[in-house]
């Protein structure tokens, strides 16, 4: 599998459109499927972007060796779950569940 593949894998697995997944890293759609098809290689900066953004192994994405994602700490998964939490869609559900966790002990 070369690297325009495993983007598109990345891409798929976390059911992102080209154009969400382009917007998700600061590009343009025309640039993912540019890479998906082998048409161009992304440069440093974009592996970087993609691995960051979606905690992406790094030496999975250019090489396809180990895992795909990598292991989140305890930590690290609470913030990203609460992250979701606030940018999802029913704001006054989400702000009150974050406020009743906020006074748990």
């Amino acid at each position: 599998m070369i690297l325009g593949e495993r983007i598109k894998k990345v891409r798929k697995s976390l059911d992102l459109t080209q154009q969400k997944f382009a917007d998700q890293i600061g590009t343009t759609q025309n640039n993912i499927a540019s890479y998906e098809i082998g048409r161009r290689e992304p440069s440093a900066a974009a592996v970087n972007n993609i691995c960051k953004t979606f905690n992406i192994s790094e030496t999975w994405l250019r090489t396809g060796e180990g895992e795909m994602f990598r292991a989140l700490s305890r930590d690290q998964e609470l913030a990203n779950f609460f992250g979701d939490v606030l940018r999802g869609e029913s704001d006054d559900f989400r702000k009150r569940f974050i406020s009743m966790l906020s006074r748990l002990d």
